[in-house]
């Protein structure tokens, strides 16, 4: 209804100023001492007036109403708006651009398949040849040695990721819920990264027992804790450090718990951590800062159900627990 009036304020707004001219039209016709006639002409004027309103309210009620309360859900029907010229108009026009919008949707849907499946192939056959140059470094001796290794590391983690990342648009085919040892996923991600924990001389201290049971993915679990783990090694600066895991209950819910003695992260980053790409002041110090670790980690646990928080001060370290509830299944 508001819609309505302001569709027609200027059609109103022309009405009333012409309105003077009808007893000014009496005057000059000689009837302007009969005030009764002129308010008779005015009146019937407005009731005309009245009626065509109405007229055209009744008649466009449906396209005001679609146009005043767009629907939630972009694949609801189009309710009808009308029998009127413009409002079987405006219906086609908005049926040609839902089948526009339809039409971009599918192709993009196809192009970003097409994308899935070659990063996909692509990360299968780098396996290869990173498997024959890791042959070959492990039979070399000396820096240079543990220096391919490092880079061979660093490669499989990159292409780990890229993986992971892309499996995210599917990630709905991709997961499957069930009881998951937490002793098991933590050390099965220590043991992927027990290289880097090594030659950044970071002791690893679980405080897990075999009894902590949650419901998870254990292969897309296992993927967040070697993120949140690399990323603890990565900003642990110094020999004798340490990284602890542990588990603890808190309000009925199980909390995964990650402690470094790292060098922390500023204050105003905190806010913008789990933001992709975004690696901060001290983020940008460390060359093997992605910006997508954090990010990831969220997006997974979005979809699985859990969640994810951090703590952090500079230079006393960071502190990641993820608290698995209840399973829901994820919203597609």
């Amino acid at each position: 209804m508001k819609l309505f009036w302001k569709d027609h304020a200027p059609l109103l707004l022309f009405y009333f100023a012409q309105m003077p001219l009808v007893p000014l039209l009496y005057w000059l016709t000689g009837e302007g001492r009969s005030i009764e006639i002129a308010l008779y002409g005015m009146l019937l004027s407005i009731s005309v007036l009245t009626l065509y309103l109405g007229y055209r309210y009744y008649s466009q009620k449906g396209l005001y109403r679609q146009l005043s309360t767009p629907p939630l859900q972009g694949n609801e029907a189009l309710e009808p708006l009308g029998e009127t010229p413009l409002a079987e108009a405006t219906r086609e026009l908005l049926n040609h651009y839902d089948r526009y919008g339809q039409e971009q949707l599918l192709r993009y849907r196809s192009s970003m398949e097409q994308h899935i499946v070659f990063v996909h192939r692509w990360v299968h056959q780098m396996k290869t040849p990173l498997s024959v140059i890791q042959l070959t470094a492990e039979e070399l001796d000396g820096p240079e040695a543990d220096s391919i290794m490092e880079e061979l590391e660093r490669l499989k983690k990159g292409m780990e990721m890229v993986i992971h990342t892309s499996r995210l648009e599917r990630f709905e085919q991709d997961f499957k819920v069930g009881r998951t040892p937490l002793l098991q996923v933590v050390s099965q991600a220590l043991a992927e990264n027990r290289r880097l924990f090594i030659r950044k001389g970071i002791t690893p201290n679980i405080q897990l027992e075999e009894h902590w049971i949650v419901y998870s993915d254990a292969k897309w679990l296992q993927f967040m804790l070697g993120q949140l783990l690399i990323n603890a090694a990565n900003y642990t600066a110094g020999e004798g450090k340490k990284v602890f895991v542990r588990a603890y209950e808190r309000d009925a819910d199980t909390v995964l718990e990650i402690r470094d003695q790292g060098i922390g992260i500023a204050k105003e980053d905190l806010n913008r951590v789990f933001n992709p790409y975004f690696t901060g002041e001290r983020g940008r110090l460390y060359h093997e800062s992605t910006g997508m670790g954090l990010y990831l980690v969220r997006e997974i646990c979005n979809r699985l159900g859990h969640t994810v928080e951090l703590e952090s001060e500079p230079g006393m370290g960071t502190v990641v627990r993820l608290t698995f509830g209840q399973y829901k299944p994820p919203v597609s």
